[in-house]
């Protein structure tokens, strides 16, 4: 089967045509401006540098979207996140606590890895989320999200090489009672109701309710009958306001989550393996199955078990804020954050013969503090003003994870056949039905940071920024075996894997990291910034049954033998960028440009190659780039908007220690990504809107893993909708459709275990469409 499951159906380059089409739309966009249309690009408000302030103003590419435009661009969780920015992707296979990661600008954590926290920081509400799976559920009563491109070391410093992912909840307010509600209807079985209720009790308090139920069939049919990858979240958040004084305020949040589900283990068959056929045409039909079809696009998959995993996702964070007489600011957030993840019965060998079963579970809790101090000085030294941020910031996180591995009840026919091709005879291999291997892994690590961060105006249009963080790290990890099989000929010992050697490790590192950049206001309406940051991102313990080696470094298994060493090394980035930030037109056009470097240092990079889970580290890698942000007012009822990310190289180095991966180009690393999206809204009478988008997500082709060589060739989906909304009534009914043309392709490859050569593979969402009703009042 070829790996590009399907042939483009976008012919030639997007990108460029678009590229063109909004030079052109910028040319025309003057003309129209003279005609004295009154409605002008609305002024975006940050909080890239922990104040509030015009995106336009900070030296730092930044991409943000209110709650309205993430409904727009039907972005309702971080599983399509590209739609907002191309710079941006997301991807998630088989757990969302070992494989969930986040990449911009081609840069990330890629791979499966119960040890590693993101490269892109997520914060939600100010709070950071250890794993990029916590941001999987859909968002509940989210007011906004900031994109932050590139290093982020000094003000989100935890974790942040690539950029931070910024989320806030709309927060209670004591003004008026609102209740907000949206009701939604698909194919696939999708049902989704979401409501928030904002309630004051007095004049300083105030009181807002949130929840969210849905449903929706998985899109991986099983020949036999049902399907796979269904989704089931369930959500509730409050939040409590208190605002005695002009002075003083207090907010708690405290949220939860679930999500029971036939997932994560639905995927297709890419590349037959030399064991193909006779897992098809054997071991299916002795279970009495139908095997599934090997044309791709009928995503059919058989699995040898009811799958069942269980997301939960629960936790406070209480913000209080303080305005000193002084004219300062006190800030503190505190955050508490249980999350957890269990997967049983799960289908490991990916095949639909029942082999190897694997049942595990993943726990972890973060408490955080963080206090910060803002001020503002009318004149400093020899500066005209400045503002100023510092703060210190703790976490620690414990771990729990529990792994089982487990034969099916064909796992003896097949290993008869398998090692037979090795010479081995039937029946010498046992691969007795029941758990062979059970593990726990537990963790913990501790963090402490204090920062500063600085705007000097030197004068009325030059300023400088620079900041500075202290990051100290200690981490701990182990793996303590509870039962092996004792049987001497075991599979795995046989292959020379399993058992490893226990372990029980430490890994400590402290680093400065920071930021420098100029900024010039070439006008009212353009400034251009240079700008240099330094990330850092801790290593750690990797914890997993192979972390300190395979059966020869057992020294419980072999005299002598020598475990290896399970930590990996921090992660260092430095990006250098430039850009230009400007609008024009009298205010109905706007284009953001940066120009990206970045030189990595000991970049983390976790593999699956068969039979285990490594963490190894590139001495050196480079990514380098540029964007372009545009959107346009074309009448008071059409607006455009176009971005495009151009990596010219995200590669790692030369070194010989990378192996195959020396030279070779990141995983999820495009060459061209880009948006077009054209909106309109357009009142029908004194009571109705048209409104409606229709949107196009382009990408160049890729790897998709760091564990082989396979690509998914170049790529674009279609998102639309259209629909009306009472001005008076307060409600908007929408039809929508996302992957409109149905494109089928594989998001990433994987190596599948103990079978040769074959490659199965996660897939994209098919065409869904359906009907959306929002309203409030």
């Amino acid at each position: 089967m070829a790996m590009n499951s399907k042939p483009n159906r976008i012919s030639g380059s997007p990108v460029l045509r678009a590229s063109a089409l909004a030079t052109a739309i910028a040319a025309a966009v003057p003309a129209v401006a003279q005609d004295g249309a009154g409605r002008q690009l609305e002024e975006v408000v940050v909080t890239a540098q922990r104040r509030a302030e015009s995106m336009q103003d900070v030296p730092v590419a930044v991409t943000a979207a209110t709650s309205e435009d993430l409904a727009m661009a039907q972005v309702d969780s971080v599983a399509n996140i590209q739609q907002i920015s191309s710079s941006i992707k997301f991807d998630v296979t088989n757990s969302a606590a070992n494989s969930a990661n986040i990449m911009i600008r081609g840069i990330g954590t890629v791979g499966n890895s119960r040890a590693f926290e993101g490269a892109v920081g997520v914060f939600v509400d100010g709070v950071y989320r250890t794993r990029a799976g916590q941001a999987m559920q859909n968002w509940l009563d989210i007011g906004g999200l900031e994109i932050l491109r590139g290093p982020q070391g000094t003000l989100f410093g935890k974790n942040t090489s690539a950029g931070a992912l910024i989320l806030n909840s709309v927060a209670p307010t004591t003004d008026a009672s609102e209740l907000d509600y949206e009701v939604t209807a698909g194919n696939y079985g999708r049902q989704m109701v979401r409501g928030a209720a904002n309630m004051p009790v007095t004049d300083e308090l105030a009181v807002r309710i949130a929840g969210l139920w849905g449903q929706q069939d998985g899109f991986i049919k099983d020949p036999n009958g049902g399907d796979y990858n269904e989704r089931s979240p369930r959500a509730l958040k409050a939040q409590f306001l208190y605002e005695p004084s002009e002075t003083f305020s207090a907010q708690l949040i405290a949220d939860w989550s679930d999500e029971s589900n036939n997932c994560c283990y639905g995927q297709i068959d890419v590349v037959d393996g030399p064991m193909q056929p006779f897992i098809s045409n054997v071991l299916i039909p002795a279970r009495g199955l139908q095997a599934p079809s090997d044309n791709f696009d009928d995503y059919e998959q058989v699995l040898s078990g009811d799958t069942d995993q269980d997301i939960t996702d629960k936790g406070a964070v209480l913000k209080l804020r303080w305005e000193l007489a002084s004219g300062q600011t006190v800030n503190s957030v505190t955050g508490y954050r249980d999350w957890s993840i269990s997967q049983w019965n799960m289908d490991a060998d990916f095949s639909g013969a029942n082999i190897l079963i694997i049942n595990e579970s993943l726990n972890t809790e973060m408490l955080s503090q963080e206090f910060t101090l803002n001020g503002v000085f009318d004149s400093f030294g020899p500066f005209a003003g400045a503002d100023y941020v510092a703060g210190v910031y703790y976490a620690k996180e414990d771990i729990a994870a529990h792994h089982e591995l487990g034969w099916g009840d064909q796992a003896q026919t097949y290993f008869d056949v398998y090692l037979g091709a090795a010479g081995i005879p039937a029946g010498y291999a046992d691969a007795s039905a029941g758990i062979w291997s059970n593990i726990d892994m537990p963790a913990d690590s501790t963090t402490f940071a204090a920062f500063t961060h600085w705007n000097l105006d030197v004068t009325e249009k030059f300023g400088l920024t620079v900041g500075a963080r202290y990051s100290r790290d200690e981490k701990a990890g182990a793996m303590q075996r509870n039962y092996f099989s004792p049987a001497p000929t075991a599979v795995f010992r046989l292959l020379g894997v399993q058992p490893g050697p226990e372990y029980d490790d430490t890994f400590k590192d402290s680093a400065v990291s920071g930021t420098l950049a100029a900024r010039y206001q070439i006008d009212d309406a353009m400034m251009a910034y240079a700008s240099y940051s330094r990330g850092y991102k801790a290593g750690g313990v990797n914890i997993d049954n192979t972390a300190a080696g395979t059966l020869v470094n057992n020294p419980a298994e072999v005299p002598g033998a020598v475990p290896l060493d399970p930590t990996y090394k921090s992660e260092f980035v430095d990006g250098y960028e430039l850009g230009l930030k400007s609008e024009y037109a009298g205010g109905r056009a706007r284009t953001n440009v940066a120009v990206f470097y970045n030189e990595m240092s000991d970049l983390q990079i976790a593999q699956f190659i068969g039979t285990q889970f490594t963490i190894d580290n590139a001495p050196e890698a480079t990514a380098y780039g540029v964007e372009v942000e545009n959107q346009f007012l074309l009448s008071d009822a059409f607006s455009l908007n176009f971005d495009v990310t151009h990596i010219a190289d995200a590669s790692f180095g030369s070194d010989p220690v990378l192996g195959s991966l020396a030279d070779r180009e990141f995983a999820h690393a495009p060459k061209w990504a880009g948006n077009l999206a054209l909106s309109v809204d357009q009142p029908l009478s004194g009571a109705l809107s048209l409104f409606g988008r229709v949107g196009i997500n382009y990408s160049t082709e890729l790897y998709t893993n760091t564990s082989n060589d396979l690509m998914r060739g170049n790529q674009g989906e279609v998102a639309a909708n259209i629909g009306v909304r009472s001005e008076a009534s307060g409600w908007t009914l929408a039809a929508w459709c996302q992957n409109c043309s149905d494109e089928r392709y594989v998001t990433q490859h994987f190596n599948s275990p103990l079978q040769g050569n074959d490659a199965n593979g996660y897939v994209s969402a098919p065409r869904t469409y359906g009907v959306t009703l929002r309203g409030s009042f």
